[in-house]
């Protein structure tokens, strides 16, 4: 599975130690298989420390949701399961938990405000619950100890064609209306792709128009 991680700089090295406590999931370094989510992240924290921000990406073994050595918590949506959990890690002096993965949907800003309200106890439990039924799907993945960590295997990008690959995703939107998602996946899983960061082929010293045709005939695509 493709997850990636926004931040202000590239993450090629993960430090737990750097990571913040609580967290919705407690302290871990966190990735998600929406690349928008990540993206308004980098924006976000770019913005803070005066960068353009950063999305690192990443590929995660799914078997680790199996593995019988890895303890994993995985929360399929919003419940009254999920928010125990995450309000348990949001307070303050809490507990580290024992989990090495936990995945589950994100508290947002909006999500966080009303956490609040329900433990001010503005707002009940069951309401609360009844409100996060149509909230817009979100998704992450906690990675809470080294352990964890050695299902993420960093993509190396070469740092020039970072300009290409968002050239290349924006123009399968807008040639052929996919959605975003699918156009980014579609791109990083071709072989077109992987030619590109094979330094041996020197793909990435042609156009990027060079580089879109050679993609377009792979999926046999016209434009």
């Amino acid at each position: 599975m493709k997850v990636y991680h926004g931040s202000y700089i590239l993450i090629d090295k993960i430090d737990l130690a750097k990571c913040k406590p609580r967290k919705d999931f407690g302290r871990g370094f966190y990735v998600t298989n929406i690349f928008e989510q990540a993206d308004f992240w980098a924006k976000r924290i770019g913005k803070d420390n005066d960068t353009e921000g950063f999305v690192t990406e990443f590929d995660f073994d799914e078997d680790a949701f199996e593995d019988s050595d890895l303890q994993v918590l995985r929360f399929d949506e919003y419940s009254e399961a999920w928010l125990d959990f995450v309000v348990s890690n949001r307070k303050k002096g809490s507990k580290a938990h024992d989990f090495d993965i936990v995945e589950g949907p994100v508290a947002d800003d909006d999500i966080t405000q009303r956490i609040d309200d329900y433990l001010d106890g503005i707002i009940s439990k069951t309401d609360f619950l009844e409100e996060l039924k149509f909230h817009r799907p979100t998704h992450q993945i906690a990675l809470c100890t080294i352990e964890s960590l050695q299902m993420l295997e960093y993509i190396k990008k070469k740092k020039r064609t970072s300009n290409i690959d968002d050239t290349i995703t924006q123009s399968l939107v807008a040639d052929f209306n996919m959605p975003v998602n699918q156009a980014i996946d579609v791109y990083f899983e071709s072989k077109t792709y992987k030619q590109l960061i094979d330094e041996k082929t020197e793909l990435c010293n042609k156009s990027w128009e060079e580089i879109y045709k050679l993609l377009l005939t792979e999926l046999n695509l016209k434009k």
